[in-house]
């Protein structure tokens, strides 16, 4: 087997010719999953600490440290908010996880979020330019259930040493109680990025998959297959973007959700499903098929596929189908099934198939512009802006049906997008500092070449070592003969 590229720019090519389109998909697959187990042995994780202060003499530890700090924290004591100046807290975001819905595994134990939380922190810095932590932690009470009052209590606690806070794989139904009570009750920005965040990345690929095949929000009809955290906020954030409720409709495990779904009514910690149920699908529909029959758009976050979305259900859609398959780590439908079921448009949440519509395109930049002012909260507006942003941002380049989407390697996209929730920050009065737009963007340019012109050094001068390529070729042999 050749030596493969560590660029991995051409993952299908990588797989034996007479490989099906099936074979394939399900052949990186095994290879990523392959590859992370030995890259992550082979690093000892993903992220580490560097201090950004100079040592120029063993005396400029009495200034970083005793007796000259007691000077920064009287400052801090006497007014608070100069903790954003005085400190790496301007930048600095917590990665929150109970790890009880990690991916499409589920129930991780808390540990077990960590590589997702790591990669996070490192997405965050290297296209954004924001420092982050991974904090993994047990959320179980004395009853050994998981408690979403403990992941409150630590976040409220955790607050005054960051920035913001993001929110990561926590179950429903603890994931609407956490999120809903720490953006009441936090003096910072927290952001669920399971709903949140992919409720903004989904809109800003509809609002472009819309404008390809020339129809208005505000009529289509749309389908929502999974009515988890994800689903729900992008649901929300649809319908605040111009969608007719009525023209809805969500299906859970048990059917669709209307005003007759008795069960989510009499769970008040299901409040979010509820108000869906009031707003959406007057008809009652509750057979999935039957709601695909006509319909625009299809926004699949149920469960890891392939085979969870029908052909069939394509098949009976609408004109110019659009279909977002965005179970991780594997799609509902495959891209080529999809498009040979008649789909116009189809995404996913993964980078190997085109257009990705996944978070790594928005939380990056949308916590960047949220730091940059010192937000006190990130707004539904914010989100939404966001999502206009990416949308945009992808338009200006000249979008089609293979492209919806910034792509990660578009690196000016997060600047524009953190500028303009910065400035959206400032219009919803949830800033407490001002800038301007050009500021903003300078500033995340500025921030993230730092980064990458250090890791660029780090990588040149051997302090990140270079991985052999027989961990790849490894991870590839396991692949081929996982699927022959």
């Amino acid at each position: 087997m050749s030596k493969i590229d560590l660029s991995l720019k051409n993952l299908d090519a990588l797989f034996p010719e007479n490989f099906t389109q099936e074979q394939i998909a399900k052949a990186k697959t095994v290879f990523l999953k392959e590859l992370a187990l030995s890259s992550h042995k082979f690093y000892g994780g993903k992220m580490q600490t560097l201090p950004k202060a100079g040592v120029y003499g063993f005396n400029w530890f009495n200034v970083y440290y005793t007796p000259g700090v007691s000077k920064i924290s009287t400052t801090i004591r006497d007014n608070n908010d100069t903790s954003f100046e005085l400190s790496n807290r301007s930048n600095m975001v917590a990665v929150v996880s109970d790890s009880t819905r990690v991916l499409g595994d589920g129930d991780c134990t808390p540990p077990g979020g960590l590589g997702v939380m790591e990669g996070k922190a490192y997405l965050m810095k290297y296209l954004a330019g924001v420092d982050a932590v991974a904090l993994c932690v047990d959320s179980y009470n004395e009853k050994g259930e998981h408690d979403p009052d403990k992941i409150i209590n630590f976040v409220k606690m955790l607050q005054p040493s960051f920035g913001a806070i993001n929110l990561e794989d926590i179950s429903q139904p603890n994931c609407y109680k956490v999120l809903d009570t720490l953006r009441k009750e936090c003096d910072i920005p927290v952001w669920h990025d399971d709903a949140q965040g992919t409720g903004s990345v989904t809109l800003a690929g509809l609002i472009n998959a819309l404008r390809i095949v020339g129809k208005e929000i505000g009529d289509i009809k749309v389908v929502m297959y999974g009515a988890g955290a994800s689903n729900t906020t992008i649901a929300r954030l649809i319908l605040q973007a111009g969608a007719n409720p009525e023209n809805m409709t969500l299906f859970d495990s048990k059917g669709g959700l209307h005003k007759d779904r008795e069960d989510i009514k009499a769970d008040p910690r299901f409040y979010r499903k509820w108000e869906l149920c009031q707003k959406t699908n007057p008809n009652k529909i509750n057979d999935v098929a039957e709601a695909c029959k006509g319909a625009d758009v299809l926004i699949a976050l149920s469960k890891p596929g392939p085979d969870v979305v029908k052909p069939e259900w394509i098949r009976s859609m609408g004109t110019k189908p659009i279909v977002f398959a965005c179970a991780n780590p594997v799609p509902e439908i495959y891209p080529y099934a999809a498009k040979e079921a008649g789909a116009y448009i189809v995404a996913t949440g993964r980078g190997d198939f085109p257009n990705q519509v996944n978070n790594s395109l928005g939380f990056p930049g949308i916590l960047k512009g949220a730091l940059l002012v010192q937000a006190r909260k990130i707004t539904d507006e914010m989100a939404i802006t966001a999502a206009y942003s990416m949308a945009n941002y992808a338009e200006k380049n000249g979008i089609n049906a293979d492209y919806i989407m910034p792509k990660m390697d578009e690196t000016e996209m997060f600047a524009h997008e953190a500028a303009d929730v910065a400035m959206e920050a400032i219009k919803n009065g949830v800033a407490r500092v001002q800038m301007t737009w050009d500021e903003a963007f300078n500033r995340t340019m500025a921030d993230i070449k730092q980064t990458r012109d250090t890791i660029d050094m780090m990588m040149k001068n051997g302090f990140i070592p270079e991985p052999d390529t027989k961990m790849l070729e490894d991870a590839l042999k396991i692949a081929v003969d996982a699927v022959k």
